[in-house]
């Protein structure tokens, strides 16, 4: 199944019977597609010095769906033949009725390549990332008596795809991934703590498994371990509050890039639902949504229903200017897609996703930003958060923070949680950093069941009056 290039239009189906079908199912309906995949993945896990998990998985099948209005049918099957499509037309075709509708204009073409088309999974021999895992068990011991456990991870995979369109074009992308990822747990008088660093994107291996790459990552996990040994419990209360450049940016993810999606905001099921063209965050606050960045972990060629990725603006010094859109949801509110039509696989119909996401820079420098807090939380890292779409409030988990007081960083502290809601949250930006920065490649976003890879990112920023929940007495 995993050999050579995909090629789903073979003696099973050709392209012109497949095109019959997909325009049958289609009639009389407003836009419909046929997506079909192929994807191959392997993980390799080593814990403690044993491989606890290898993996390899490879999977193919196809989508088909047609749309008229708000109602889409969709229908897959892991067999891509000329039966199975048909088959699957009599459930697609279900969401057409009586028909009347009429095609909404095809996506536009591009030949823009954002990543290589070389299969990751083929970048490094077995044995050679098999190595790397030891190596990077070994260094990491060798750094600090105090570890007691290394975990240290690679996964690969290599997604091939074609969405075949009622108008005739075919479109396809082929969608590389690769990531690298080290816990480690250090153990000081009966005390232990844990801290995790990693990354990737759309490459293959090689870079990751150089030397020069993993020691850093490494050193960097054991850093994040061994300043939580050091950790007070956190202060509780509502607080000025500086978010750290890259990876913080997930906050901002959540709390608000879900909120500007553009199904929730045509369902008036958003925070930010009707809110177009007012002011919905502090001046300085420029928020996007850019899938062309290239290797990037969130970035597409092209979306899965056949759309050029796109650069998209969300909040432009501090005002709603746009939303994140498929075409369905695009052509119910009358605007135009921006390439954000994204599906978990060809069993999952697309939906408004992100890609990446973040926060352009400021003026102002992070050190004179952290100078003029007299009382509060420096949050670095971040781990799982919980966030309501419809008012946008959320709570996330620190997994790096430091007390700061009358600007200077103090000790960190251990347990703190950020509570508050994103529109309000946006409001209370007080200063913007010039050090905005992307994560390292390790964002996954989950909604209505599917996951995708995604991207964040940011400045330093500083947000007055947040709710942080602590354990401190």
């Amino acid at each position: 199944m995993a050999s050579g290039r995909f090629d789903p239009f073979t003696s099973e189906i050709e392209l012109e019977t497949a095109l019959s079908i997909l325009r049958e199912t289609v009639a009389g309906a407003e836009d419909g597609e046929l997506f079909l995949e192929r994807r191959v993945s392997e993980g390799l896990v080593l814990d403690d010095g044993r491989i606890r998990n290898a993996s390899y998985d490879a999977s193919e099948g196809f989508g088909l769906r047609a749309v008229k209005g708000e109602t889409a049918g969709y229908a897959h099957s892991t067999e891509i033949s000329e039966s199975a499509i048909r088959r699957a037309a009599e459930t697609a075709r279900l969401a057409v009725g009586d028909g009347g509708g009429t095609l909404a204009p095809a996506p536009r073409p591009t030949n823009s390549r954002l990543y290589t088309d070389k299969n990751p999974l083929e970048s490094a021999a077995f044995d050679v990332k098999l190595e790397t895992l030891n190596e990077i068990d070994a260094y990491v011991r060798d750094l600090d008596p105090r570890v007691v456990q290394v975990s240290a991870s690679l996964a690969a995979s290599h997604q091939e795809v074609y969405i075949l369109r009622p108008e005739g074009d075919l479109v396809s992308d082929i969608r590389p991934m690769a990531r690298l990822n080290i816990s480690v747990i250090v153990d000081q008088n009966g005390r232990r703590e844990g801290g995790t660093s990693g990354g990737g994107g759309r490459y293959g291996l090689t870079g990751l498994i150089d030397p020069t790459h993993w020691k850093p990552v490494a050193r960097e996990a054991l850093r994040i371990a061994t300043v939580n040994l050091e950790a007070v419990p956190a202060p509780a209360g509502v607080m000025d509050v500086a978010l750290g450049p890259g990876w913080p940016g997930v906050l901002l993810h959540e709390a608000v890039g879900h909120g500007l999606e553009g199904d929730f905001n045509r369902k008036k099921t958003s925070a930010f639902a009707g809110l177009m063209g007012e002011r919905v965050a502090a001046k300085g606050v420029t928020i996007l949504d850019d899938g062309t960045i290239p290797d990037r972990r969130g970035s597409i060629s092209v979306d899965d229903e056949g759309t050029p990725s796109e650069k998209t603006v969300l909040i432009e010094d501090g005002i709603l200017v746009g939303y994140m859109q498929d075409r369905q949801n695009a052509r119910l509110m009358g605007v135009t897609p921006t390439g954000n039509g994204r599906r978990e696989s060809y069993a999952h119909p697309p939906m408004p996703r992100m890609t990446n996401t973040y926060m352009l820079g400021g003026d102002l420098a992070p050190d004179e930003i952290l100078s003029g807090m007299d009382d509060g939380i420096y949050a670095v890292g971040f781990s799982g958060g919980q966030v309501d779409i419809t008012n946008g409030k959320f709570v996330f988990n620190c997994t790096e923070a430091y007390r700061v007081e009358k600007g200077q960083i103090k000790e960190p502290v251990k347990g703190a949680t950020l509570i508050g809601d994103g529109a309000t949250a946006m409001q209370h930006v007080r200063a913007v950093g010039n050090d905005m920065a992307l994560d390292t490649g390790v964002g996954n976003c989950g909604k209505g069941g599917q996951w995708v890879p995604v991207g964040v990112g940011q400045p330093t920023l500083l947000i007055g009056g947040l709710t942080v929940g602590g354990s401190a007495a």
